[in-house]
């Protein structure tokens, strides 16, 4: 049964079947901020959905993020409700 439903999806509305839930929710931002994995997948299944909308630029963009959480080249951001705490300077 499953599988009939699976073969009557396009690839992009599979592919944003899986954005959606790669996506990091807002109430899992604090838990999930500095999982690589989690921040990786998020960004590379919404690459997927851009490049399968025929936006390359906006997917390579995504899909260099995804190799920067996994390359430890990216860093998490302060929380967006908090701000950074850190003192300037």
């Amino acid at each position: 049964m499953i599988k009939t439903t699976l073969e009557q999806c396009s690839t992009l509305e599979l592919a944003q079947i899986l954005a959606q839930r790669l996506a990091i929710a807002p109430n899992e931002w604090h838990r999930l901020k500095a999982n690589r994995k989690a921040q990786a997948g998020q960004q590379a299944a919404a690459a997927l959905v851009f490049l399968l909308q025929d936006l390359p630029e906006e997917a390579l963009v995504r899909f260099n993020q995804a190799a920067g959480w996994l390359d430890r080249s990216i860093d998490p951001l302060p929380c967006p409700t908090h701000g950074d705490t850190r003192p300037p300077g």
